[in-house]
């Protein structure tokens, strides 16, 4: 990486793409070698892959962040349990109070923020906020939970969740503290929350349909089940089956919904989430288990759905998200995806049902979280205790 010293707190960081070629080549896997710079097809000028890079603090292992609807403050969650509120206009943090206990360790923490989209702040300035985390439960059991309330900032310095209330909890509590994945997206008409359910590290249970583990589940914005009967026998909420560890899901353009999943050792998958559909874990992979045993690969009549993309060696995602603004020309429409033991921000291009990967941008650390602020600028998080905000621009 280049990086260049400028005035504030700004530097310049040229990120020129990795090629990272998969262990057993791309032929096959569904995936497209990475293109150099901007993404093949890109009109002339448009963004060539370099970043201008302010830094702004860092935070206690933070997982997650949200903007507040209609505003320039990013709430970011930190996993072992608290959270803050970054104004980006004003240069200013605030402390949240009224966070829920949370069972920390492994894995499990405070995990997801979201808010509900559009959402003006009512008369006492005030938006509904939904937090997800992981719950303890009886004996060496916890599981995750998705809880709403109201979140208000009546000072300068401090913000304040009133009336957070549990509206669903993922069933049945296990032992482990691993592949929580509770990430929520809501669906382009705001109308119903989907929530990823990990397999929490227990494999069978996605294949069973009276349980959550290894499931998308779809709910009211109060909690209440609306699966819509997608797969026979199943839980009332249940909307896909057999995931692994989704830690990315977002809407595209067209209102399709695609997640991002944590394959074991290799397999990364991509995927168009459809309602009732059957993703395979752990029956099938594109992967193989950590000690090197085989775990089948698609073949095309194996009755599970296919992955637009799969990574091997793994990409290891933090999160994902559709570029929708016009700061970073020629990125409109792209899907960015936070990588961890990849450090790097992978950029995936998408056309109906089919997607590859066109660019990565070495970032020199483990990325966890990357949403766009209001004016299409990137807000990135670093993992672990100390990572960092950076608010990525155009270089």
């Amino acid at each position: 990486m280049k990086r260049t010293s400028i005035p504030k707190p700004f530097w310049a960081l040229t990120l020129s793409p990795l090629l990272l070629a998969a262990s057993c080549g791309y032929a096959g896997s569904g995936d497209s070698p990475p293109a150099q710079g901007a993404a093949a097809g890109d009109p002339a000028g448009a963004w060539d892959g370099d970043f201008a890079i302010a830094e702004h603090g860092s935070f206690s292992e933070p997982w997650a962040s949200a903007f507040i609807p209609g505003t320039s403050m990013l709430f970011i969650t930190e996993k072992p349990g608290t959270a803050k509120v970054y104004d980006t206009v004003q240069d200013r943090l605030m402390t949240v109070s009224g966070l829920p206990q949370v069972d920390y360790g492994g894995q499990g923490g405070l995990g997801e923020v979201a808010f509900l989209p559009g959402e003006s702040a009512n008369a006492v300035g005030t938006r509904t906020i939904y937090l997800t985390w992981a719950e303890a439960g009886e004996g060496d059991t916890r599981g995750a939970a998705l809880g709403r309330g109201t979140l208000s900032c009546p000072l300068a310095d401090s913000c304040r969740i009133d009336d957070l209330a549990v509206i669903w909890r993922q069933s049945p509590k296990v032992t482990g503290r691993g592949h929580y994945s509770h990430r929520i997206a809501f669906s382009p008409d705001g109308q119903h929350i989907f929530l990823a359910s990990g397999d929490r590290q227990k494999m069978e249970p996605a294949q069973d349909r009276q349980s959550h583990l290894g499931k998308i589940v779809r709910l009211e914005l109060d909690g209440t089940p609306a699966g819509d009967g997608a797969i026979d026998g199943a839980l009332d909420d249940v909307w896909s089956m057999g995931h692994r560890n989704i830690l990315g899901m977002d809407f595209d353009a067209q209102g399709r919904l695609w997640e991002i999943e944590h394959g074991p050792k290799g397999g990364d998958e991509l995927n168009v989430v459809r309602k009732g559909a059957n993703y395979g874990w752990p029956q099938r992979s594109n992967g193989v288990h950590y000690d090197g045993d085989p775990i089948t690969d698609h073949s095309a009549d194996d009755g599970f759905a296919k992955p637009a993309v799969n990574w091997t060696p793994v990409i290891a995602p933090g999160n994902m998200v559709f570029y929708s603004g016009t700061l970073f020309d020629g990125l409109a429409g792209d899907l960015l995806i936070a990588g961890l033991k990849s450090e790097a921000i992978v950029r995936v291009a998408t056309d109906g049902d089919s997607a590859r990967e066109v660019a990565r941008y070495d970032m020199g650390e483990r990325i966890r979280q990357i949403v766009e602020g209001p004016d299409g600028a990137l807000w990135v998080l670093e993992d672990g205790d100390g990572g960092r905000l950076l608010e990525l621009r155009p270089g």
